[in-house]
């Protein structure tokens, strides 16, 4: 018979080992392990460990180091692990590799990986540097030396430069770049016909002035796709000058006006106050009268001869009255 406390303990053996056997496959990715094996890509099992300790998804690191070695890349998991673990695109940096090497372009591992953390799509910027790519600039507005504006819209070739990609500008200031171009070339033209007549004019000038240094990008070419003519500016301005000088002119006949005004009341209160003192000093000459005939500075004679003076002076002037008056001669 056999022992019972043995079969218990081969169970309980037993148990142990399938129980670690579960814990080792369920941690230990073998499939994708002997994917990787098969395919020349060097992973070991503790590699695989490591990034399920590292919260790390193996496949996450495999699987693009198997494209990778199929390609002929010689990279290893520590470099793809970093940069999955700093926040990088490691299948975007892995095909940007790929593209690079069949299209003969000296892209190493760590500069992909650095454009892509910069926040650039590496791929594209591949693609771009073997297949050139077109921008196209808004309408640009641009005023001739003779006041006519000219409305000009460019075609951008450019390739992208992998050298200058981590810090270069991108396509704003290429824009913008072109769009100061075209309206300086335009501006310093003597008149608008000249631009219209010989439109490459802008091109050349635009490409001498270096317009790609500092950018991510390569001008190759730059053509004005359409030239129109538009507003006539420097009208415009004349007569909002002139509109701008009559104002002025009319606010300082106003300003004139006024003053005159004022002027002219200042006068008339004058005019009243010094009448006012004629009526008080007429007002007045009775009492020194009366005074003087009381102490007898003033005689009853001189008194009558006064008033007939007086009435002798009221009726010269009513005399001079009626025959200034026209209404008379018809009376």
């Amino acid at each position: 018979m056999h022992n019972p406390y043995s079969i218990i303990t081969v169970g309980i053996i037993a148990f142990v080992l399938i129980l670690l056997l579960l814990i080792f496959f369920r941690f230990v990715p073998i499939g994708l392990w002997v994917t990787a094996y098969f395919s020349g890509a060097k992973v070991s099992i503790g590699n695989l460990i490591g990034m399920r300790l590292r919260r790390v998804r193996p496949a996450d690191i495999v699987q693009p180091l198997i494209k990778a070695t199929k390609a002929g890349l010689s990279l290893t998991t520590d470099q793809l692990e970093a940069h999955h673990l700093a926040g990088g695109n490691i299948n975007l940096v892995i095909d940007a590799l790929i593209a690079a090497q069949r299209a003969n372009i000296d892209l190493e591992f760590e500069q992909a990986a650095a454009i892509d953390l910069a926040g650039r799509d590496v791929f594209e910027a591949v693609q771009v540097s073997v297949n050139p790519k077109v921008i196209e600039t808004p309408v640009i507005a641009g005023v001739a030396m003779n006041g006519i504006e000219v409305q000009a819209k460019a075609k951008v070739t450019v390739r992208a430069n992998i050298e200058r990609l981590v810090g270069g500008a991108g396509e704003e200031t290429i824009i913008a770049r072109v769009g100061e171009g075209i309206v300086t070339t335009v501006g310093s033209s003597q008149t608008h016909s000249v631009v219209l007549e010989n439109p490459d004019a802008i091109s050349q000038t635009i490409l001498r002035k270096g317009l790609d240094s500092g950018t991510a990008f390569e001008i190759l070419s730059i053509d004005i796709a359409d030239v129109d003519v538009g507003r006539n500016i420097g009208a415009k301005l004349q007569a909002d000058q002139a509109i701008a000088d009559k104002n002025v002119a009319q606010a300082k006949a106003e300003e004139r006006r006024a003053f005159a005004v004022a002027e002219e009341q200042e006068m008339l209160a004058e005019v009243q106050r010094m009448r006012a003192k004629v009526v008080e000093s007429e007002a007045e000459v009775p009492l020194a009268m009366a005074q003087a005939l009381k102490e007898g500075s003033l005689g009853v004679m001189d008194y009558y001869r006064m008033q007939n003076i007086q009435s002798d002076s009221q009726m010269r002037q009513a005399i001079a009255q009626d025959d200034g008056d026209p209404s008379n001669d018809s009376k």
